[in-house]
């Protein structure tokens, strides 16, 4: 059993080599016009997932008015703009050019993703602070 844990490990290691490798290939021998661009993509969502997770925890003084409402329905409402927020802010960053199906399928799972942090965030907080 030890000796195919090691060729397994060999194997998923000569494989990992090889996409570097080739990654690597792809890169250089893209024009710079796509580089430009995936690397521009790449720091728009790194930003949006900045704000994303940041937001809940620099406006938990909202988070604590509602969790003292003790009202399901304006938590629901904070967490819903928290949310809607966002969605503006990664359409902005994108320049509203959210065009065809696999842009709209990531935007839509970047929104539920968000939607789902806000959620577990702001109950995190309330909890904790309200």
């Amino acid at each position: 059993m030890e000796f195919l844990k090691t060729i397994g490990g060999k194997i998923a290691t000569g494989l990992v080599s090889l996409a570097v490798i080739a990654g690597a290939i792809s890169w250089y021998e893209m024009d710079p016009g796509t580089r430009h661009g995936i690397v521009t993509g790449t720091g728009r969502i790194l930003g949006w997932l900045g704000v994303m997770i940041v937001l809940p925890w620099a406006t938990f003084f909202l988070i604590s008015g509602v969790a003292r409402k003790d009202n399901n329905l304006a938590g629901a409402a904070l967490v819903f703009a928290y949310t809607a927020l966002e969605a503006v802010l990664l359409a902005w960053l994108f320049s509203w050019g959210i065009k065809g199906a696999t842009a709209v399928t990531f935007y839509c799972a970047g929104i539920l993703l968000a939607g789902a942090y806000n959620l577990l965030a702001c109950d995190w907080i309330a909890e904790k602070v309200g």
